[in-house]
């Protein structure tokens, strides 16, 4: 099956703009958001803030991979038959 070179096009650019984090950029980020909080660096409440978010990232994490194992699953289709006496 051959695709358009548009349809290539899009894709590869799809891909292009699909990128993770480096932990440093995460930090920065979370450190951003936790001062968007009101929370100043180098107190008590920053760090504990940093880790909620961490924490949360890890029960997401988790979540996502629960609800993947739950695609190997068997599924069982049951359709009865009723067959009548005449």
């Amino acid at each position: 099956m051959r695709f358009p070179a548009a349809v290539g096009v899009v894709l590869l650019a799809g891909l292009a703009g699909c990128q993770t984090l480096t932990p440093a950029e995460r930090r920065a980020l979370d450190e951003q958001q936790c001062r968007s909080y009101g929370f100043r660096p180098n107190t008590d409440a920053f760090a504990e803030c940093l880790q909620r978010i961490d924490l949360n990232r890890q029960a997401e994490y988790r979540f996502r991979m629960a609800e993947m194992d739950r695609w190997n699953d068997p599924l069982v289709l049951y359709r009865p038959i009723i067959v009548r006496r005449d």
